[in-house]
């Protein structure tokens, strides 16, 4: 028999408040107290690092101030020089250095806005892994929000997104929410993304399969899979210039070393043993495709930093999936 919600003062006579193990008081109403449980113990808080002083940041910081100084005096000596001559050459140098600050201007904000797209996405998969973890609405909700605020102006991704702010108020679960969202909005760009990752994997593997010299097929490779990497990175919505395309290629590498870069688990000895005759038949053939695997190992990690959701319900790019499908013949 289930008994009703009842109200206790626990200042009355008639009221024990006793613990576990405890024996109850006589003729009271007993009220069990319950033991704190781990779940109930407050985690220590972070230990927030110091940041210490950096003499290379000092140094760098103090070149790169007396370069400025150094190019600014050159410029206005050449700008005088050059009014002391005519009129219109000291003019035509300053409107030259006025259009070469807009361009670095606009440089410098393009290289701005690729770390925030960094970053941004760093943070926005963070957050989703741990709501998706407590299956917490507010979270999720949040995150999802973001997520269509990122891709609002994708023509591509209209019916996701619209598909993904109507069931805003018909899912209850904060996993679900982020799952949903995953598909309406990610799973597109999951498929492109594979795409992409095996055509650029067959490019390498053919290319270096008949290449003559080694230097070619290192500069090929190099040249692909940084193609890759930015390829990856404008099809999940980044924008990266020069310095946010370097930080991001060093993400990716720190992944690869996280995770293994030539991790046997990951299928890539299975591919190895499977292309073992075509490396006894050519010993080219079998560059060929070891180079093709490893490239299709670095656009799996690139998906895994360019993705800005963790993989909740999908299923995270496999490297012999992605091998078959080189493999697989095309249908005419």
């Amino acid at each position: 028999m289930t008994r009703r919600p009842t109200a206790f003062d626990l200042s009355a006579d008639d009221v024990g408040l006793v613990r576990p193990g405890e024996a109850p008081p006589p003729g009271a109403a007993v009220l069990v107290e319950e033991a704190p449980g781990e779940e109930d113990e407050l985690p220590p808080p972070p230990v927030v690092a110091r940041k210490r002083f950096s003499w290379s940041r000092l140094l760098f910081g103090a070149i790169g101030g007396i370069l400025s100084l150094a190019v600014g005096l050159w410029l206005d000596r050449l700008v005088r020089d050059l009014f002391a001559r005519e009129d219109w050459l000291g003019w035509l140098a300053v409107a030259l250095i006025a259009l070469a600050g807009i361009a670095v201007l606009a440089i410098v904000m393009r290289e701005i806005a690729g770390l925030l797209w960094l970053r941004r996405i760093d943070r926005m998969r963070r957050r989703a892994d741990l709501a998706a973890v407590r299956d917490d609405r507010p979270e999720a909700e949040a995150v999802v929000g973001d997520l269509v605020q990122l891709y609002a102006d994708r023509i591509d991704l209209a019916p996701g997104w619209r598909a993904t702010e109507a069931r805003a108020h018909d899912v209850i679960d904060g996993r679900d929410r982020l799952v949903l969202a995953e598909a309406d909005l990610i799973a597109p760009l999951d498929a492109a993304a594979r795409r992409l990752v095996s055509d650029a994997a067959a490019r390498v593997s053919v290319v270096t399969a008949v290449s003559p010299r080694a230097v070619v097929d290192l500069i090929f490779v190099a040249v692909a899979t940084l193609g890759l990497i930015r390829r990856l990175a404008a099809l999940y919505g980044g924008r990266p210039g020069f310095i946010g395309f370097a930080r991001l290629t060093r993400l990716v590498i720190t992944h690869l070393a996280v995770t293994g870069s030539i991790a046997i688990g990951d299928g890539l000895a299975q591919q190895l043993i499977g292309h073992g005759l075509a490396a006894k038949l050519s010993a080219r053939l079998g560059e060929g495709v070891i180079n093709g695997l490893l490239t299709a190992r670095v656009g799996i990690a690139a998906i895994d930093v360019c993705r800005p959701l963790p993989f909740l319900e999908r299923r995270r790019p496999q490297l012999s999936e992605i091998m078959a499908g080189i493999r697989a013949p095309k249908a005419p």
